[in-house]
């Protein structure tokens, strides 16, 4: 026993560890190496794994982890906040979907009963994907992905209501069972017991536990909680996911949310792997291969249907245009609580084992077509929308004289922008991102749109007579070409760009630009003096040894400038100036020790 499982961990972690880095490689992302991995190891691929279901529903501990850790997030007063995108979005889509399916389903003379439920089902989407989709791709924070987790927290509530429902539908129904209200009372009565432990038991505890110092022991606490409220949910029928979500969030303004957060991390990131490796082992290709015509049907009609409808609610739901295709393939899946759902429909005899085979099959392969979509979306869809935002019509600019361009409207752009607008700096505006433009002009700023490195709208905008362009745009290479278009055809416009970094620096060198300013350097400095002073330097010995370094460090990069592209001499040269910086500051240091400076107390201060 305990050797067939070291032999199975091996095998798991080691098909992660090959498949996962090289879907990476390509572009197919991390879930989707996943699901390969778990389809080589498989009954169907090499056979290496046999006890597949046991170890899905192990891993849904998984899923339990990451809500648990998205409800630390969420104290009870931002959830509160958020109560009408989960209940409005959220209904609206689980509303929308199953209709749609629902009235597919009838149309093609499917029993009203199963044309219900499975369409129920199936406008529940993968949490656990979506989740790592939006966290992969850095779309959390963004209202792309607030719609996303607002509509998978209400899909998790949803199941409740509809797993209750399958056995007044089925068989059970008929024969006058009495469990709904014991069931109803039962859920009340352990949800209040979640609610009161959170607040008034585990606080103490862990309070207790902290004390001893022990951080093993804490860490073992964390998951014995998440444990056992899962274990807990899963006696009453209820969604293991949205009690720990409930657990989290009742945890979210305790002092100990951030330890639980960095102690559980490492099991959730190791689980959700192990997730989607059963979820690929768990495809039936049996099903597949006696009816590969209506299989591929049902996925297709699916993932058509479910995706269309994300797209038309999107644009309600507050998702920019350029995101609204992404966000429909994030949510296209069916969700692992559909597995539960035909489950139960199956056992109360709603549709046969059979029919519930086929539909698990069916979201099987939906959450393996996921990172296929998000593929196409990436090489095909996303160009597209950029190719037309970029041929799109520019606006109609006003003509003006002596004034400043500025391209590139973001976070950098707009600090230049307000500081020449407050000194009455007449200003021509450019930037190609149309939800960026129309938030700012909510705001009473005058932005045009356009693609700045076009010479026509270059010349719309007046760069034959501005006084200068102020490069701010955030991507290197569209920098780099709106350069190469205003030296060309504007060779006596002054510019003024901003660098991401050093080699943006030298390649800006490069094309003539003298005025540069590299975006994180001197706030790095400013900040960097406040650490001196805080350490008890005096604010003049912080301000010149800022000053030295600056002069410094500017010197360095001329001097290095000219073998920047030889690599050995460049690494040879930076050597050389690191190694300068610091013999001058020792010099200082010892300066410093020997007299005593009067005047560096705090009144010298800037």
């Amino acid at each position: 026993m305990e050797s067939s499982f070291l032999i199975n961990a091996v095998v798991y972690l080691g098909a992660a560890v090959l498949a996962v880095p090289i879907a990476k490689r390509f572009g197919l992302g991390a879930v989707l190496g996943y699901l390969i991995a778990g389809i080589a190891i498989g009954p169907w691929g090499l056979g290496l794994i046999s006890e597949v279901q046991d170890i899905l529903h192990f891993s849904e501990f998984g899923v339990v982890l990451l809500l648990f850790m998205i409800g630390l997030e969420l104290e009870p007063k931002r959830l509160w906040a958020l109560r009408r995108p989960i209940f409005g979005w959220g209904g609206a889509q689980v509303g929308a979907v199953s209709m749609a399916l629902a009235g597919a389903a009838l149309l093609a003379g499917i029993d009203w009963k199963v044309a219900l439920i499975a369409a129920l089902g199936l406008s529940l989407s993968s949490t656990a994907i979506a989740l790592a989709t939006l966290s992969e791709r850095n779309l959390t924070a963004t209202p792309t992905g607030s719609a996303s987790f607002s509509i998978l927290l209400f899909q998790d509530v949803a199941a409740i209501p509809m797993i209750a429902l399958v056995p007044v539908l089925g068989v059970a129904a008929a024969e006058g069972s009495g469990e709904g209200l014991l069931g109803g009372v039962r859920v009340v009565l352990v949800l209040a017991a979640l609610v009161l432990g959170g607040r008034y038991l585990v606080r103490p505890v862990l309070r207790y536990i902290a004390a001893t110092g022990l951080r093993e022991i804490f860490t073992a606490f964390a998951l014995l909680l998440v444990m056992a409220i899962a274990l807990l949910m899963q006696s009453i029928d209820m969604s293991m996911a949205l009690g720990a979500f409930i657990s989290g969030v009742l945890l979210a303004d305790s002092e100990y949310r951030h330890a639980l957060e960095s102690d559980l991390e490492p099991f959730k990131g190791l689980l959700l792997g192990l997730f989607f490796t059963a979820v690929g082992m768990s495809v039936d290709f049996g099903v597949l291969l006696a009816q590969p015509g209506l299989i591929a049907a049902l996925v297709t009609g699916l993932l058509v249907i479910k995706t269309g409808v994300l797209y038309l609610l999107s644009k309600a739901f507050g998702v920019p245009r350029s995101q609204q295709a992404l966000f429909a393939f994030i949510l296209s899946q069916g969700g692992e609580f559909a597995f539960v759902v035909f489950g139960a429909a199956a056992t109360a005899k709603v549709f046969s084992a059979a029919v519930a085979a086929i539909l698990v099959v069916v979201v099987t392969l939906s959450m393996v077509a996921t990172p296929l979509l998000l593929l196409l979306h990436d090489r095909v869809l996303a160009p597209r929308w950029r190719e037309e935002r970029t041929k799109a019509k520019a606006d109609i600019i006003e003509t003006q004289q002596d004034h400043v361009i500025i391209a590139g409207f973001g976070r950098f752009g707009q600090i230049i922008g307000r500081l020449l607008r407050a000194n009455q700096v007449p200003l021509t505006v450019l930037d190609h991102d149309p939800d960026q433009i129309e938030l700012l002009r909510k705001f009473g700023m005058k932005v045009f749109y356009g693609d700045a490195t076009r010479i026509d709208l270059l010349t719309a905008a007046g760069a034959g007579h501005a006084r200068a362009l102020v490069v701010a745009i955030d991507g290197i290479e569209d920098s780099l070409a709106l350069v190469d278009a205003v030296r060309q055809h504007f060779p006596d416009l002054t510019i003024m760009a901003r660098a991401r970094n050093v080699t943006h620096l030298y390649d800006l060198m490069d094309r003539g630009v003298t005025i540069v300013e590299r975006e994180t350097f001197e706030s790095a400095l400013q900040l960097g003096r406040s650490v001196l002073r805080h350490l008890g330097f005096g604010a003049w010995h912080a301000r010149q040894a800022a000053h030295k370094f600056r002069q410094h460090n500017i010197a360095s990069l001329q001097a290095v400038y000219p073998f920047y592209k030889d690599q050995e001499q460049y690494i040879s040269m930076a050597k050389q100036s690191r190694e300068e910086l610091d013999a001058m500051f020792a010099r200082d240091l010892a300066a410093l020790k020997l007299e005593k400076d009067s005047w560096n107390d705090g009144s010298s201060a800037d």
